[in-house]
């Protein structure tokens, strides 16, 4: 799936050098990785979901999930120490590209009264954090197997020095930002 990594070299580097008139072509903005974080609370009262969670994290991303484990005991959330409370999923080079191209084209339509995303998330170095409510919308999740409706977290960093050089790079790569 080298297609967008050829649609980057070919169309939107020129074009990124071209808007923002970068004189070295290492100046010119790319994405660097992908994270894919899902946070779970309710695995607290019943650790067995985390289980479930770093299966369809796996199955989404391509590449096996970790288990975030908390860093400190927290009493009012019955929360101690190296329990077990997410998983996340680093990618980079082919595979964050074919995650990519698979989250525009593919996940993001299947959003019900999908509009486009806020361009706003970002965090004013030049890297996009959005949220997915529901994990279903990945073509590799099966209705049938899933226990409960998790949300997971998809944070895109890019080597883009500024918010305005990141937002044009997604928009470049297709992502469907509103107007």
């Amino acid at each position: 799936m080298g297609s967008l990594k050829d649609h980057y070299n070919k169309e939107c580097k020129p074009a990124l050098q071209e808007e923002f008139g970068y004189t070295n072509s290492m100046q010119i903005p790319k994405l660097d990785k992908i994270v894919l974080n899902m946070g779970l609370g309710e695995a607290v009262q019943n650790p067995k979901i985390v289980d479930g969670a770093v299966d369809e994290l796996t199955r989404i991303a391509g590449r096996k999930a970790v288990v975030t484990k908390a860093k400190k005991s927290i009493a009012g959330f019955k929360l101690r120490e190296g329990m077990p409370i997410g998983c996340r999923v680093t990618l980079r080079g082919d595979v964050m590209y074919e995650f990519y191209s698979k989250l525009v084209n593919i996940a993001l339509p299947r959003v019900r009264d999908f509009r486009g995303i806020s361009a706003k998330s970002f965090d004013g170095r030049g890297n996009f954090s959005m949220g997915v409510k529901e994990q279903i919308i990945f073509p590799e999740i099966d209705f049938d197997k899933i226990d409960k409706i998790k949300g997971l977290n998809i944070s895109i960093v890019t080597t883009a020095p500024t918010d305005d050089e990141g937002r044009s790079l997604l928009k470049l790569l297709g992502m469907p930002f509103k107007h």
